[in-house]
C-alpha cells in the first residue's frame, strides 16, 4: 500500500513567485503554440501536390482524431494534477506510481482505439460527408495515423508528469521536438518522397514512437533516484480507482466542451454558408486565445494541485492570486490585439467579400471573449490541480445548458448576434460557477489543517 504523504504543512511549506508561475507559463505557451503550426505545414505541403481532394481528406481526418484524442486529454490533465499532489506531499513512490498508472491507461485506451479504428473512421466520414475522392484520401490518412495511438496517449501521460513535476521546460522540449520532426518529416515524405498524406501519416506515427522513447528515457533519468514501486503499488485499488474517476470526469467535461462548440457550428450553418464561414473564422481566434492562456492554466494547475498535496492554504491562495493577475493582464492584451488587427486578420484568412463584412459586424463578440472567458481557464486549472474533478464536470454540464437554453431564448430576437451572446453566457458561466464554489472547495480540503 502506497504510504500516505505527510501532513504538516511547516514540513511542506513553498513560496508561489510571479517566477515561478512564468516559469510554468511561459515555456508551456510555447509548446502549446507548436500544434497549430504543424497542423498549417501539413496542410501546405499536401497543398503543392495541388489535388484539392487530398487537402479534404487531411482536413477531415484531422477532425476526427480530434474528436477522438481531445476526450483523452484527461491522460494530461489528470496525471498533472496527481503528480503534483505527490509532489507537494513529497512522495516519491506516489510521484512514480502516477505515471506508471497512466502508462496502463494510455495502453488500453490506444489499443482500444486501434480495434474500434474502423466503425469510428465509418461513422466520421458518414457524418461528415465529402466526395468520394475525399472520403478515400481521409480513410488512407486515417488508417495509417491510427497506430500513433498509443504512443500518442503516452506522450500525453508523459507531458503531464513533468508539467506535474514543475518541470515545464522538460515539457517545452518534448512538445517542440515531437512536432518539429513531424514537421521535418512530412516535408520529406510528401515533397521529396511523393509519398501523398501517407507520408503525412506516416510522419505523425515516427514522431509520436520518437517522442515516446525521448520521453521514456528522460522519465528514467528523472526517476534515477530512488526505486519505482512493484505492481502492488501501481494497481492499489484505492488509487487506481482514483485516478479512474479523476479520468472519467474530465473526459466528460471534454465531450461537453466538444460538444459546445459543435452546437455552435452547426447552429451556423443553419444561417447558410457565408455566415457559417464568418463564424468560423472568428472562432478561430477564440482557439489561438486558448492556446495563449492554458499555459497559466498549467501553471495554476501544478501548484495548485501542489498546495494541496502539501496541504499548505497559504501557497494555494497565492496560486489563485497570481495566476489570476496574469491571466487576465494577458486575456487584456488579446483583446485589444483583436481589437487593433481583427479585421485585418478576418481579411487574411478569407478573400470572399461577403464573410469579411459578416466577420467585421461580429467581430465585437471576438474583442470581449478573451477577458469573459479567462477566468474559465484559469479555473480548470486549479480545479484540474486540486482534482475537484466532479464539481469542474458539473458546473461545465450546467454551463452548457445555459448556454442551449439561452440560444433558443436569445436568437430568435438577436439573430447571429444572440448565437455569440449565448456562447459569450457559456464561457464566462464557466469561469463564474468554478469561481463561486472554489473557496468552499478550499475550505473543506484544507479543513484538517
Amino acid at each position: 500500500m502506497s504510504s500516505a504523504p505527510p501532513r504538516n504543512p511547516a514540513d511542506l511549506s513553498f513560496s508561489v513567485t510571479h517566477r515561478s508561475v512564468l516559469a510554468i507559463a511561459v515555456p508551456m505557451t510555447l509548446g502549446y503554440l507548436s500544434t497549430p503550426l504543424l497542423g498549417v505545414v501539413d496542410m501546405a505541403v499536401i497543398g503543392r501536390i495541388g489535388d484539392a481532394a487530398l487537402l479534404g481528406g487531411i482536413a477531415l481526418g484531422g477532425i476526427i482524431f480530434d474528436l477522438v484524442f481531445t476526450t483523452f486529454n484527461f491522460l494530461r490533465s489528470g496525471t498533472t494534477g496527481l503528480t503534483a499532489q505527490a509532489v507537494g506531499g513529497r512522495n516519491d513512490e506516489e510521484i512514480k506510481a502516477t505515471l506508471l498508472r497512466a502508462f496502463v491507461i494510455a495502453a488500453l485506451g490506444g489499443l482500444f482505439v486501434i480495434a474500434i479504428h474502423a466503425p469510428v473512421r465509418d461513422a466520421g466520414l458518414w457524418f461528415l460527408g465529402g466526395s468520394d475522392e475525399v472520403q478515400s484520401a481521409t480513410q488512407r490518412y486515417f488508417d495509417v495515423r491510427i497506430w500513433s495511438s498509443p504512443f500518442l496517449l503516452a506522450n500525453y501521460a508523459i507531458l503531464g508528469w513533468f508539467i506535474g513535476l514543475g518541470r515545464a521546460g522538460t515539457g517545452l522540449a518534448l512538445q517542440l521536438f515531437l512536432n518539429g520532426l513531424n514537421i521535418i518529416l512530412s516535408v520529406w515524405f510528401v515533397v521529396y518522397l511523393g509519398w501523398s498524406v501517407e507520408g503525412v501519416a506516416f510522419a505523425t506515427v515516427l514522431s509520436e514512437i520518437a517522442a515516446f522513447a525521448l520521453g521514456v528515457a528522460l522519465v528514467l533519468t528523472t526517476g534515477k533516484r530512488g526505486t519505482w514501486p512493484d505492481a502492488r503499488v501501481v494497481f492499489d485499488k484505492r488509487l487506481l480507482l482514483r485516478m479512474m474517476a479523476l479520468n472519467r470526469d474530465i473526459m466528460i467535461r471534454s465531450f461537453a466542451l466538444l460538444y459546445a462548440y459543435a452546437f455552435f457550428m452547426a447552429r451556423s450553418a443553419d444561417q447558410g454558408d457565408a455566415m457559417l464561414a464568418a463564424n468560423a473564422v472568428l472562432e478561430k481566434f477564440i482557439l489561438v486565445s486558448g492556446y495563449f492562456l492554458d499555459g497559466l492554466a498549467t501553471a495554476a494547475e501544478q501548484l495548485a494541485g501542489r498546495a494541496v498535496g502539501a496541504r499548505y492554504r497559504p501557497a494555494f491562495d497565492r496560486t489563485l492570486k497570481l495566476t489570476a493577475i496574469w491571466s487576465f493582464a494577458l486575456a487584456g492584451l488579446l483583446s485589444f490585439l483583436f481589437l487593433a488587427f481583427g479585421p485585418h486578420m478576418i481579411a487574411f484568412m478569407t478573400t470572399a467579400p461577403e464573410v469579411r463584412e459578416l466577420g467585421a459586424t461580429y467581430l465585437i463578440w471576438v474583442i470581449v471573449a478573451p477577458v469573459v472567458a479567462v477566468l474559465a481557464f484559469q479555473m480548470d486549472g486549479v480545479f484540474i490541480g486540486a482534482t475537484w474533478s466532479e464539481t469542474m464536470r458539473n458546473m461545465m454540464l450546467l454551463s452548457l445548458a445555459a448556454f442551449i437554453a439561452a440560444y433558443y431564448i436569445l436568437f430568435p430576437f438577436l439573430g447571429n448576434h444572440g448565437l455569440w451572446l449565448a456562447l459569450e453566457i457559456f464561457l464566462g458561466l464557466r469561469g463564474i460557477s468554478l469561481w463561486l464554489v472554489c473557496r468552499k472547495r478550499a475550505a473543506q480540503t484544507f479543513a484538517s489543517d
